[in-house]
């Protein structure tokens, strides 16, 4: 991950984020300049290492302006574990819910994942080859010479032995061979398959955090014997169910554990949505009811951001370096609502702005995941070719722009209405009505006949849109 960091400048990381998210450029500045001191600090003086802290972002903006987006795409690039957490399931400690540690085991989850998943891999090619030995095995047992003998008949009979453990394993290649080329992955054959024998348990009546539980059934679970079931499969699938035994065989859980945990601890990113929506107006008057909880949420969340240890089911993880992103629209609630302690722990503050109609046209042409290329691609799968003309991407910014305006501003999200509405009678005759190798062309006019009625009645366009 530092070799991959190292390359990675915040101009590169901006211009990364440019190919998915349009505008918004002081988020994304603020964003690659929090990544690239990762890099910074794990490449500092060792006795430094510790006391650089990372500094953590609260993005302020509408739904649908991308705050998600670059979070996660900022994960992607780094190939760091993500994990994205809404603050209003969590409640205050007594309450029944989610406790606010979950969101680190989670990410410690997702560490392990992404570490067992290169583990596997490093060592696929010595998987494979122990996969076709053991479907060779199955089709066809090996046969072994027998110890040589001092009498002549016992001689002869080695010999024949010899010959026969040859001409095994003479087919044995032949049949290698059928099975990487895939001539015979349609044929079935009897494998043992491990599952374990733990139940699924539940404790009635609460009183348990989840991480008492997970410890409960990972201990049943070891202490259960393993039961081997036969099934009947394709060749082709004995490959896929073996090739994951295989794996876990040759790779060392406690190593992947020592490597996740310290990948989470020094790459890892939560990203806090909904932070608003755990704050709340201090009227002075010592509030109640769900103000209370809220608050409580926010104390909670206290510890866990400024740095703390968290027990975990792979081992004790360190909160201090994780880089946390926190996002919310406050519409109703301030940034400043929020506990004073909590507000320090996000110094560097973003506001996120509100689309443009120009915002919108360019997110429905440019981004390598844009809407209109992807509609591109399902018809594709049709063997139908797609085109939007300038002009009617012209024409679905403006409308998308006039109805966020008119009805409720949520962001790029409107687009997705917009379209389906737009494209819901091609999606649906295809390919009854029209058929492979046909040519669809979206046009300024064909946007105006199919979604003019929606803008003109502003009624009926909030029940519809």
């Amino acid at each position: 991950m530092t070799e991959l960091l190292k390359n990675l400048t915040p101009r590169q990381i901006v211009a990364e984020l440019d190919q998915y998210i349009i505008g918004q450029h002081d988020a994304k500045r603020n964003v690659a300049i929090a990544l690239r001191n990762r890099w910074r600090r794990m490449n500092s003086a060792p006795d430094m290492q510790r006391e650089i802290t990372p500094n953590n972002i609260l993005m302020i903006g509408a739904t649908g302006v991308g705050k998600t987006e670059i979070a996660r795409r900022l994960a992607k690039i780094a190939d760091a574990p993500f994990v994205k957490v809404e603050a209003s399931k969590f409640t205050e400690v007594g309450y029944v819910g989610r406790d606010v540690e979950s969101m680190v085991r989670d990410l410690v989850e997702q560490a392990v994942n992404m570490v067992r998943t290169a583990k596997k891999e490093e060592v696929k090619v010595r998987a494979q080859q122990n996969v076709e030995d053991a479907i060779l095995d199955i089709l066809i047992p090996p046969v072994k010479p027998a110890a040589p003998a001092t009498t002549a008949v016992g001689f002869e009979q080695h010999s024949s032995a010899s010959s026969d453990a040859e001409l095994n394993e003479r087919t044995r290649e032949r049949f290698r061979e059928k099975i990487r080329s895939g001539e015979m992955d349609d044929r079935k054959i009897d494998i043992d398959v491990q599952q374990s024998a733990a139940p699924n348990i539940g404790i009635m009546g609460g009183g348990m955090d989840d991480l008492s539980m997970m410890n409960i059934q990972e201990m049943i679970g070891n202490m259960m014997p393993k039961k081997g079931k036969k099934r009947k499969v394709t060749i082709a699938e004995a490959r896929t169910i073996l090739l994951e035994e295989e794996a876990a065989k040759l790779i060392d859980m406690d190593e992947v554990k020592e490597e996740a945990i310290r990948k989470a601890e020094d790459a890892g990113i939560i990203f806090i949505d909904e932070i608003d929506k755990v704050a709340s107006a201090r009227s002075g008057n010592g509030g109640g009811g769900p103000d209370v909880s809220r608050e409580g949420v926010q104390r909670d969340l206290l510890p866990i951001v400024e740095g703390s240890a968290v027990n975990t089911k792979y081992g004790m993880i360190h909160t201090d370096h994780i880089l946390f992103v926190a996002a919310g629209a406050f519409h109703v609630a301030k940034p400043s609502d929020l506990i004073p302690e909590l507000q320090g722990r996000f110094p560097i503050r973003v506001e996120l702005q509100s689309l443009s109609e120009d915002d919108f046209y360019q997110i429905l042409k440019e981004p390598k995941n844009a809407l209109t290329k992807q509609y591109e691609a399902m018809l594709q799968a049709e063997s139908v070719a797609l085109t939007f003309n300038d002009d009617a991407l012209r024409e679905l910014a403006r409308i998308a722009f006039e109805v966020n305006s008119e009805v409720e501003n949520i962001g790029a999200r409107r687009l997705q209405t917009v379209l389906s509405h737009l494209m819901n009678d091609f999606m649906f005759d295809i390919p009854d009505v029209i058929g492979a190798n046909a040519q669809v062309v979206v046009t300024k006019e064909l946007v105006n006949e199919k979604l003019n009625g929606l803008v003109k009645n502003r009624d009926l366009s909030q029940f519809i849109l």
